[in-house]
């Protein structure tokens, strides 16, 4: 009686995954950011993907939604686009993802500009650290 080999097969999927473990980390774009550190929550992962308004360490505003998100847009582009993503998704989570070394009253403009849109809750991007123990 012949019998399948499943050794071809299993090389082909070990293959597969070390590709997609390589292109994985690439998938994602935005603009680089050196976020502060500050411990908190993440998001639930059912909310889906968050609409974010990046701030660069020059005060650029970049949107993660609509056209290139590594291009700079200015703050009618930012309000219509995030208008238009709210108008579909209303429970889209919306985050301000600003470089710790901006100035604080470019990402509370920013802030402005997404409540413009129509965004109801406005959250902050950080990077996360480990809570202190003790306190």
């Amino acid at each position: 009686m012949a019998e399948i080999n499943v050794v071809p097969y299993i090389d082909v999927m070990l293959v597969m995954l070390v590709i997609f473990m390589v292109t994985a980390p690439l998938l994602q774009q935005g603009v680089q950011v050196e976020l502060p550190q500050a411990s908190a929550t993440p998001l639930p992962p059912d909310q889906g993907e968050p609409l974010e308004l990046s701030v660069d360490a020059e005060g650029n505003y970049y949107l993660n939604v609509g056209g290139d998100p590594k291009t700079a847009l200015d703050e009618e582009t930012i309000v219509q686009r995030t208008a238009a993503v709210l108008r579909r998704k209303p429970t889209t989570p919306v985050l301000v993802r600003g470089d710790r070394s901006v100035d604080y009253g470019t990402v509370v403009r920013a802030m402005v500009l997404l409540q413009q849109a129509g965004a109801p809750n406005v959250g902050l991007v950080t990077e996360g650290t480990m809570p202190r123990r003790g306190r």
